[in-house]
């Protein structure tokens, strides 16, 4: 009988589990890449059924030995693609994992000529042109996840042993002579008792090019997570994880002890730090300047893609712009950007637009026009705003995008009769929108794009309130090679700058987390940042929410209207402490957004503790910093552009 009774305990708490388990893994994609190729109609039913043709011999075919690759049709309907899944993976597991992320990628990269997805044990890629056997090196790892938790002690000790660990794991791979280009491996560490490895390139490519692309790789390891417990880094042409705790499975040949055919991999410390630390510097000031050289050979062909683009685009003549929002009548006006009015706008095939018309009076806005137009018309993904068409006709110069019915987010979180509809579940679908939104922008997109004026307002919301980030007039183009770079024209919106960038002009993609952290902080409490009558904290949402946090009142800050919505404190508490730590006054304090993903998803995961947030200027404006040389300096300057918060 007590048998029995522990038999019922132990499967009441195990089919539980299970099914979250199984839930959870075909939910979602760990991350994917969507792009389109301009000249291919992928909405052609030739197109459509040789995607699905190639899609679907993917999982059977590459369950036989872990990779396979194939292409279907003729130019230009012809699609290439392929499955691989990870070396230490066996059949079933590789099968379900490919059916899985091909369901996946057939829902969210509709119409999408070219696509990248990725799950914990397989990646699958496809497109419309040939990629076999092309290593991609500058791009090659465009999506990054580390543990939230540091080293603490000895932290100085571990970088070099992580190096050393995963270039002998990538050497390992390399020299395969089964041809898996795939490793894995444990090493004793002085930090840690153990720490895991795993390395593996695509197998279409050849020994060299996978020890380039791996190469790459390790200093991207080296950049971002070197601090790290543990990280995943995953891209087009390689990936590679470390860990602190066994992740991967026993594989032929090898054990986790280090088996007969890998090498035992035992720290072993460097005769000589300073020989090693010397040539480490001598490659990274050889990277630099071959790095600057390649910049400008980029820049060169930015221009001309910028001036391809326009060609590219959808055009639309405007009078049938006119006749779309009936000759912008003043009750089609949706709303008012920084450089000009926004009209909702019926085409002829009734589709429904939004229609941004750039002011004629505006003496800034020509640049940002053609910046938005460059940007948005290449980056493709569900949590930005999609730009439909644009229209350059004399001195009129417009955007069509798709239209959002529901408007934008301060539309609904600051109005006292909208409010109510935001519960906790759309807040947090809202939240985990925009941070994948900026991931995408960050990290996995073609170009690193930082917004700068990621607010409210500009956070858009689709007929099921799905959030989508928009306004990329502001946005900048950033340097694979560059952590910092500094404007003498800070634009954007006080009270969600970050005081680096409203002070001194410098920007990185710690600007935008710092954006993020207030408009985290402003859902949760249903307030404004800078509109917060409070006496006692001199109006600044984030002074209030660290003077509660601090005291151990964190839940006072969230908005009372939540209270039947969601009964888990401790999600709104997590949140909370998210907000701040995207606020801190350091960039270097601040976590990445594909950090910020993973601290939302893992609610068990501890978090570091957040220091007083950045200070708040309370006036809203967009300022040019003039030279400050005593030379030539005017009296004063008019160059401002005031930003004010209107309802749509």
């Amino acid at each position: 009988m007590l048998q029995l009774q522990q038999s019922l305990l132990f499967l009441s708490c195990y089919v539980p589990v299970v099914m979250i388990l199984m839930c959870c893994h075909t939910s979602a994609l760990l991350n994917y890449n969507c792009s389109y190729q301009p000249g291919r109609d992928t909405t052609s039913k030739v197109y459509q059924t040789n995607l699905n043709t190639l899609l679907s011999s993917l999982p059977s075919n590459s369950a036989k030995t872990g990779f396979y690759n194939t292409y279907i049709g003729a130019y230009p309907n012809q699609v290439y693609g392929f499955a691989l899944c990870r070396g230490d993976t066996n059949s079933n597991d590789c099968q379900n994992c490919v059916d899985t992320v091909v369901r996946g990628a057939k829902e969210v990269c509709p119409d999408m000529s070219d696509g990248d997805f990725w799950e914990e044990l397989c990646y699958v890629r496809y497109a419309s042109e040939n990629f076999f056997s092309s290593p991609v090196l500058d791009e090659s790892l465009i999506f990054t996840r580390p543990t939230p938790q540091n080293i603490s002690d000895q932290a100085d000790k571990f970088p070099p042993f992580l190096k050393q660990m995963m270039s002998e794991l990538s050497k390992e791979a390399v020299s395969d002579s089964n041809g898996q280009l795939f490793s894995v491996g444990k090493r004793n560490s002085t930090i840690f008792d153990d720490v895991y490895g795993l390395v593996q390139c695509s197998r279409d490519l050849s020994s060299g090019d996978c020890g380039k692309c791996l190469g790459v790789a390790i200093d991207k390891l080296m950049m971002c997570c070197k601090y790290s417990r543990g990280a995943l880094l995953f891209g087009l042409s390689c990936n590679m994880r470390f860990e602190t705790y066994p992740f991967y499975n026993r594989v032929p040949g090898a054990s986790l002890m280090g088996g007969n055919k890998r090498k035992n991999l035992k720290a072993t410390v460097p005769a000589s730090v300073g020989a090693f630390l010397g040539v480490v510097g001598t490659l990274m000031i050889g990277s630099y300047y071959c790095s600057k050289r390649r910049k400008k050979s980029r820049w060169r062909e930015g221009i001309q893609e910028s001036h391809e683009t326009f060609e590219e685009l959808p055009q639309m003549d405007f009078a049938s712009v006119q006749e779309a929002t009936n000759n912008f009548a003043f009750e089609n006006k949706i709303g008012e950007g920084g450089f000009g009015p926004v009209y909702k706008g019926v085409l002829l095939d009734g589709k429904e637009v939004a229609i941004k018309r750039l002011s004629q009076s505006s003496c800034q806005g020509q640049s940002e026009f053609k910046n938005e137009v460059i940007l948005i018309a290449k980056l493709q993904h569900k949590n930005l705003v999609r730009l439909v068409g644009c229209c350059t006709e004399g001195e009129e110069n417009l955007l069509i995008y798709e239209f959002m019915p529901n408007t934008s987010l301060d539309a609904f979180l600051f109005d006292t009769e909208k409010q109510a509809e935001l519960d906790w579940s759309k807040r947090m679908n809202i939240v985990n929108g925009i941070a994948r939104g900026l991931v995408y922008l960050h990290e996995d997109s073609r170009l690193k794009i930082i917004h700068r004026d990621l607010k409210t307002s500009n956070i858009l919301l689709d007929h099921e309130m799905n959030s989508k980030i928009s306004d990329f007039g502001m946005a900048r183009i950033f340097g694979c090679d560059k952590s910092y770079a500094n404007t003498k024209r800070v634009v954007g919106t006080y009270g969600y700058m970050a005081p680096e960038y409203a002070m001194a002009g410098l920007f990185s993609v710690k600007s935008d987390v710092f954006s993020f952290g207030v408009v985290l902080l402003e859902i949760v409490s249903g307030k404004r940042n800078k509109m917060l009558q409070l006496p006692e904290c001199s109006g600044s949402l984030l002074t209030y929410a660290w003077k509660l946090w601090s005291n151990g009142k964190g839940l006072e800050l969230v908005d009372p209207l939540l209270e039947k919505s969601c009964i888990n404190s401790c999600e709104m508490l997590r949140c909370i402490h998210i907000g701040l730590l995207c606020v801190q006054a350091n960039p270097n304090d601040r976590p990445t957004m594909s950090t910020v993903i993973f601290m939302l998803g893992s609610e068990l995961e501890p978090l570091p503790q957040p220091r007083e947030p950045a200070f708040y200027v309370a006036d809203s404006v967009s300022i040019e910093l003039e030279d400050q040389s005593p030379k030539n300096k005017p009296n004063s300057s008019n160059k401002l552009t005031i930003t004010t918060f209107l309802p749509r």
